[in-house]
Parts: C-alpha cells; structure tokens; sequence
C-alpha cells in the first residue's frame, strides 16, 4: 500500500511518502501558502509523487495534519455564525462561569465576551424545555419560534447555526427537529447541534463547542471539498484521511460535519510521530518537543502513552471546548518567532512570528525584523549555503543587519544580542515543559527529549540542559516528523454519554447498557468506514469525582462486562490517582461517575518501522569546521565546529561536540561538552555531558 502524510505548518508544509510493502520512504518540504493551503498541499504532493517515481494515481491513502480549524480561531476569522437556544439562556456562551484566568482581574481579557463566537444579536431563542434527570418533555419546542428565528438569521446574513438547548445531552429530540426546521429555511448554512458534537453536561462548554463547530465549519468544508477537487483532478484516486485531535484519523466526511475534531490536528501528529520514533529505541518515556516555524508544541508520552485533556483544561485559544484531544501545550516559540524590545523596556522573543511571508530576514523574502532562525546563522549554527540540503540559501548579511539593529537597543555586541535570543526563546521553551512535568508532578529527568520540527533540534540540547534531561533524541526526518506521525495512526472514534450515577447506589445493567450501545454506534462508523469488524477494537474510560466536587478525573473501565467486583478496581484506581493528582483522597467517600465514553480504535496498514541504515564514517561525512559561539561556564566562546552530513553519519560510533548536523529537512546542534550517536533506526541520540552510547 502507498501512502503519503502531509503536514501543514506555519512556515513550511512536509510531506512523507512511504511504500508500507516495501518500506521505500521519501520526504519533501514546500513553503506554506497561507492565502490557500491546500495549492501548497497539492503542489507539494505531486512533487513527492514525482520525486518517488509514483503517478498520484498509485496512492491508497492520503492523511492530512490541517491548521485550517486552528488558524481560523486563533485569527478569530471564521464565518458570521448564529445561535438558536431556549428562552432566557441566550447569553449563556457570554456570562460563562464564576471561575476566572485571572480570579481577581476586573481587566482580563476573556475571549468569549472580547471576541464572541456568535454576536448576541444573531443569537435567537425558542421556547421549549427538556428535564433532567431523563430528559423529559415538560415544555414542547414551539417550532414556529424556531422557523422565525431561522428566517431572521437567514435575513441577516448568518451562513452557520449552532443549535444549543439544555439537557439536549439527556434528550436531542428538540435539538434534533430544530436543526431539521433551519435546514428547510437555510438549506445553504452549516448547521450542528450541541448534542451532536458535544452530547455531555456543563451547558457553558457544551454551547461554546456548537459555536465553535458552526464558527469554523464553512472554512473547513470548503477547504476539504477544495482539497478533494484538487486531488482528483491530479488523478488522485485514494481516500483523504485528516488528522483529528484525539490523535487518530477521520474521514473527510467526518470532518466535514465535525470541524472541531481537527482543532489540534497537526499537533497531535507529532506527539504520534514522536512517541513512534521513541518506541523504535524502546523509549516510552518522552517529552515530545516540536518546534516550527511559530510555535513550539509539547506532548508527554508516559509508558507508551499519551495523556488527553481534561474538562477542566480543553481549550482552543481560551474558548472551552468539549472534545477528545491529546494533552498538547502550545507556546509562540519558533524559528520565525520575532525578538523585541517591548513597551516596558523588557527584552522579549515571540509569540509574534515572521510566519512564512516574510519569514526571518536570513530568508531574503523582505523581512527586517531579527527572528531566532536570524540568531541562529549569526552565532553560525546553521550553514547559509546548505540550508533545507541546499534547496533555499539564506541571507548571512540581512540577518546579521537585523541582529545588529537589536544589539544596538539592548546596547549589546551582535553576538551578545544574538546568543540572548537563543536564551531567552530556550529559557521559554524550557519553562513549558515544566508546566507539564514539575508543575504535574512529572520528574522530567526520567524522560528523553524527542527534538524534532524544522527548529526542535537547533534547540533541543540546550533546552535539556537547562531540564538536567540527560538524552535527547532526534528523529531521522525531524522536519517532517509530524507527517510521519499520521502514517503511524489508525482510525480512531469517540462516543460520550453522561451518567451521573454514585458508587453507593450503581445501577450496573444501565452502566452495562450505555456502554454497549456506544459500542455499536461506534461500531456502525467503521462499517460505513469498510473497516472489518476484526480490525476494531474499543477502549473504556470514565470521568469520576468524589460527590460534591466541580471536576473529574479519567480512569480506564475494563472491557466485558461490568460488576461489582471489576468496579470495585474502578473506584481504588479513582482514590490512587486523585492521591497522585492532589496528594491526598478520601477512600471512605462515595465516588460519582459523571461520564462513561469508549474510544473506537480501527487499525489499517500503517507504517511500522523504518528500514535499518547502514552509515558510513566520520570522515565521510565530514564536511567542513566552522565558528560557531556558545556560552560555556557562562562566557561566550568561539569553537572550532565540525558540520557533518547526516546521511553518511556511521552507525553506532560516537562523536563529540561541537557539531552541527546537516541534513535536508532540519539541522542539529551538539554543544560543546555533549556527544552523538547514530541508532541503527536512523535515530540521533544526543547524550549530555557525556559519550553518547
């Protein structure tokens, strides 16, 4: 089977294509093309095709890692979008909840009331009343209200609806019928239901998922119906799988009705491609660290695994959001991020990003501004000449300029202001990943660091340092490791029902019951899917607290049935890792289980490992010494540096630092004082301090 993954990033677009039969694998990069993404998509493909001797034709499948979801939030331009919810509850997506970001900040910005989804005007209301705690009728909808207010949304120019009624997670019959009587009125609009895309308690998050589903849904169904226009006309006769947050694939149809399941879906392939790539080397405890263009992203994959959000921390640039996604902490820290001197006098990189036009000064499209990318080729980390395996030559003059125009306001030499760059973005850098290992109770000095992203391994040896992380690995491709990523996922599905049932008094055949029934739902969409029933398999989990508490924390369920005595290994595994969590528990009090869910995980022909390489020698792959600065002891330094030529690197024979690494996709730096290693696997192992082994 061929297949090809493709990644879209801010700066470039990677793409990877791998026979699964006889696992020959190219990659290719192509700059973004922000106005449309998916020419950039198209192009780079049939330049992949073309490089790997294969017709468009001869691709099975092709899965995509899309920001088209999260850069129209994050940019806040997605379509005018309107509301239809019950009477009295139309600013419920306004007021939200009493916790606040800042508790005792009357300025704080909060983003559903600075830059709300749907403008209160276009938010209508009908009346019409479910109840729980079985979602009984106790006021019929009136349909007629929700006709005029259909047609008042159609006058003013709404192209999305998002219908949002209470307890619709208990009951979707007025929502259901609603949605029905808007798609008469407005057949052309995008219309969703909160109980279909988030069918669980807490209305506030619930409401905001629709809004955010009908805000980013005409974008990214035209963007999808585009994409596949333009694939077929190539002679592409495959199947597009996109990449969805929960860190497994969907079909484009899935997506098309669900845009929120791609809101992290590029990031989520490189915690795949990462924790993959950790596997290979029997490394199962990873920080993944995926720097770009604009962002740096970090996973936490512990024994193999990797954690999702919870209630309490799912959010896509502040709004909530109720939606499975892979734990992913995001920060404006990347190769184009921009180092300023702020209003306050306060030295500062990013999160503004030169992005891919102009991108950083060193790239000779016209930008001034100084960027880490800029920094980088001053302190002679990368080679301007063989920059992307010699595919775009950089700039040496222009990004010293615009680093000489910032040492001038710090009132710095230029290699001071350049080295400042590099530590302030890796003193950033470093401080996230502490937020999710130290801050969790996560001792990060027993985890490696999976450098990779076009910047990750420029960075990952100092950020580790700084972590006392004594291993660092990068990737073989490390530019394109997210792409990879998707070729290692399967077809994933989640279904939630909300059952608010204490451990005191469970009613089992229920639990039972509501488990198998979002088994077969589940099981229905891998058929619709052709995916052969052998292939699925499910996983269970559930949402408990203590009663009386505001939030929860998710504990697998086992598989089968449920019974008292399997229970009883639910509620002991609940009181461990609240311990864990809070550092303390309460194993006399009744637990209560707010929500059960299963994942549907239905495997396909992936890639499983990568050819074993053979190498070559040092002085092979010797290319040349260079100056490079580094601040050792805290002095800056000039060293004497080797650059090597990734691809002729031998097996298994360490070297030390300093080096720089050369390859088509990415560069690595080894400090001085650390040393290399390549793995059979084509992995780099960076070890710190020491000979690598």
């Amino acid at each position: 089977m061929k297949t090809i993954g493709v990644d879209v990033g801010g700066t470039f677009t990677d793409l990877v294509y791998c026979d699964l039969a006889s696992g020959v694998l190219d990659i290719h990069k192509i700059a973004t093309t922000p106005d449309d993404p998916s020419r950039g998509v198209l192009q780079g493909v049939l330049k992949l095709c073309e490089m790997s001797g294969v017709s468009p034709s001869e691709i099975d499948y092709l899965f995509h890692g899309t920001t088209t979801a999260t850069n129209a939030v994050l940019e806040h331009n997605g379509v005018t979008s309107g509301m239809i919810t019950n009477d009295g509850f139309r600013d419920i997506v306004h007021i939200g909840r009493h916790q606040r970001v800042q508790h005792y900040s009357i300025r704080q910005e909060l983003p559903w009331q600075d830059r709300p989804l749907v403008k209160r005007r276009h938010r209508k209301t009908a009346p019409g009343r479910l109840a729980p705690p079985t979602g009984a009728e106790i006021e019929p909808l009136d349909e007629e209200a929700v006709r005029r207010a259909a047609e008042e949304l159609k006058e003013e120019g709404v192209s999305a609806v998002a219908i949002c009624f209470l307890f619709s997670y208990l009951n979707s019959c007025h929502e259901d019928r609603a949605r029905e009587i808007v798609v008469e009125v407005m057949p052309e609009a995008f219309v969703t239901t909160s109980s279909f895309v988030a069918p669980q308690f807490r209305e506030f998050e619930r409401f905001t998922t629709a809004a955010l589903s009908a805000f980013i849904g005409p974008k990214v169904r035209e963007y999808i119906v585009r994409l596949q226009g333009a694939l077929q006309d190539a002679g592409f006769s495959g199947e597009l799988r996109i990449m969805a947050s929960n860190g497994g694939a969907a079909t484009a149809a899935m997506v098309s009705d669900k845009p929120t399941l791609t809101l992290l879906s590029g990031l989520a392939a490189g915690v795949l491609g990462g924790a993959w790539i950790g596997q290979q080397l029997g490394r199962n405890d990873l920080i993944t660290f995926d720097i770009g263009g604009t962002s740096a992203d970090i996973g936490i994959v512990a024994d193999g695994a990797f954690a999702e959000t919870d209630a309490r921390s799912s959010s896509i640039a502040g709004y909530p959001l109720l939606s499975p996604m892979i734990d992913i902490h995001t920060i404006g820290a990347g190769g184009g991020s921009i180092a300023h001197v702020d209003r306050g006098g306060a030295f500062r990189v990013g999160p503004r990003s030169a992005g891919a036009v102009p991108g950083p000064a060193a790239y000779g499209q016209g930008g001034v501004e100084p960027t880490v990318t800029d920094a980088n080729l001053v302190l002679g980390r990368l080679d301007a000449d063989d920059f992307l395996g010699g595919g775009m030559k950089l700039d040496r003059e222009a990004a010293r300029t615009a680093v000489a125009g910032l040492a001038k306001q710090l009132g710095l030499s230029m290699e001071e202001a350049a080295e400042g760059v590099l530590a302030v973005i890796n003193s950033n850098m470093a401080n996230a990943i502490r937020s999710r290992t130290v801050q969790k109770g996560i001792d990060p000095r027993g985890f490696a660091l999976g450098a990779f992203g076009g910047a990750g391994p420029l960075h990952g040896a100092e950020v580790a340092a700084m972590l006392s992380i004594r291993e660092v690995i990068v990737p073989p491709y490390p530019g394109i490791t997210s792409a990879m990523g998707l070729l290692t996922t399967d077809v994933k599905y989640d279904a939630t029902t909300t059952e608010f049932q204490i451990s005191t008094a469970i009613d089992i055949d229920r639990l039972n019951r509501d488990l198998e029934t979002m088994e077969a739902d589940l099981s229905a969409r891998f058929d619709a899917d052709h995916i052969d029933s052998a292939a699925v398999r499910f996983e269970r989990a559930s949402d408990l607290r203590y009663v009386g508490q505001g939030y929860e924390l998710r504990v697998p369920l086992p598989q089968g049935s449920i019974n008292e005595s399997n229970l009883k290994e639910v509620w002991d595994a609940f009181h461990k890792l609240h311990a864990a969590e809070y550092g303390h528990a309460f194993p006399e009090s009744p637990v209560e289980i707010v929500n059960v869910k299963v994942a549907g995980i239905g495997e396909i022909d992936k890639l499983k490992a990568l050819r074993p390489i053979e190498g070559g020698s040092l002085e092979e792959a010797t290319l040349r010494t260079g100056d490079c600065v580094f601040r050792i002891d805290g002095q800056l330094s000039h060293f004497e540096t080797t650059f090597y030529d990734r691809r002729k690197l031998p097996v298994g024979r360490p070297f030390p630092g300093p080096a720089i690494v050369l390859q088509s996709d990415s560069t690595t730096v080894i400090p001085p004082g650390d040393s290399a290693v390549v793995h059979e696997t084509g992995s780099m192992i960076i070890t710190l301090g020491g000979t690598a082994q």
